[in-house]
């Protein structure tokens, strides 16, 4: 069952979710305002640290990482290089994965991951040579963290559940990155999900997703606090938007490890 919350809520401590700001004081044994409130979430924290506007309502953001795949990378790179770029002024992760399908003679564009290789020699890349890991599975283990910020050319591009506040967008935000712009936008809204129990077996991403498609229009943080690693992957990787979210440590203690 899902129940929607029109008005601000209060989560106390992960644990308690309260709408009454009275019953928030109560139970946080302090007055809370709910400025101060928007300000503990782990959205908040991520966007401000990645936040070169000293405006926190019109954001003016870097991302730790870049990443791309064979059907978007030559059109930002050469945009890029029209531009004026000399070096990728941070990691970008290029992958071979979406357009490496065998066909009549080969692959289908073998010209773009020789172009993609020698990119990533001269100006300093990541590449993920063609049949050895998909974009989306590369960045969950190689680049994803908690408080990182990802930028991708990839609708799927979001890695909440790890920590990671990932954003899919179109080739002209990379390329702005690559010669030292910064993705502008006014700070979006957060809407915690909190997830009760755990899913019973047969259950996955999609279908917990899918039972919420037609509640939610927008997403921020998510709280799957009782959610295995990989359940909350899941549900992140077939959420509709993008955003950050998710606890790491006592549920997770290996990934913690790595």
């Amino acid at each position: 069952m899902i129940r929607l919350s029109q008005a601000g809520v209060y989560l106390i401590d992960g644990k308690q979710l309260v709408s009454d700001p009275a019953q928030a004081v109560q139970l946080a044994g302090r007055p809370v305002s709910q400025t101060e409130a928007a300000q503990g979430t782990m959205a908040y924290g991520i966007l401000q640290a990645h936040n070169h506007s000293g405006d926190m309502q019109q954001l003016r953001l870097r991302f730790d990482s870049l990443t791309s795949h064979d059907i978007t990378y030559v059109g930002i790179i050469q945009t890029a290089r029209a531009s004026g770029m000399t070096r990728f002024p941070m990691p970008y992760v290029l992958t071979n994965c979406h357009n490496s399908l065998c066909a009549v003679g080969g692959t289908i564009n073998q010209d773009d991951h020789v172009f993609a290789l020698s990119a990533a020699r001269k100006y300093g890349g990541v590449y993920v040579p063609p049949n050895l890991a998909v974009i989306h599975s590369f960045n969950r283990e190689m680049m994803a963290g908690c408080g990182r910020m990802i930028l991708g050319s990839d609708s799927h591009t979001r890695y909440g559940a790890l920590g990671t506040l990932a954003v899919g967008e179109g080739g002209g935000e990379l390329a702005k990155q690559l010669v030292g712009r910064t993705y502008d936008i006014a700070r979006p809204q957060v809407v915690c999900v909190y997830l009760h129990g755990a899913p019973r077996p047969g259950v996955g991403g999609l279908s917990s997703r899918s039972a919420q498609i037609g509640a939610l229009a927008t997403h921020g943080l998510r709280c799957l606090r009782h959610a295995r690693c990989d359940e909350r992957i899941r549900f992140v990787y077939y959420s509709v938007n993008r955003g950050a979210g998710g606890r790491r440590g006592e549920q997770n203690p290996l990934f913690a490890a790595i």
